[in-house]
């Protein structure tokens, strides 16, 4: 495999060391983990469509575009307001 150079500013590569370095890996490895987990909007489309397949023969459950966007709505408010709660120091679970 080849590699590549990607120029980014120094802030990011910084913080992309520190990342790293957290989890003992190189920055290389961390970059390759990060694009590997990423998808694309087609992929993700195929991936909900795979899950509202499942629900559908599994549980009897249809899961219409509306259901997607309100769970998807909630959970990104539960994530916000617990990011929130451990910014301030407080653990939003307690």
């Amino acid at each position: 495999m080849s590699d590549a150079m990607i120029r980014v500013p120094a802030e990011v590569r910084d913080r992309l060391a520190v990342v790293a370095a957290s989890r003992n890996i190189s920055v290389r490895a961390l970059m390759q983990e990060v694009t590997e987990r990423m998808l694309t909007a087609e992929e993700r489309q195929e991936r909900a469509d795979r899950c509202r397949d499942y629900f559908a023969e599994h549980f009897g459950v249809e899961v219409t575009d509306e259901d997607s966007t309100a769970m998807g709505r909630k959970v990104r408010e539960f994530f916000d307001q617990r990011q929130a709660a451990l910014k301030f120091g407080k653990d939003a679970a307690a």
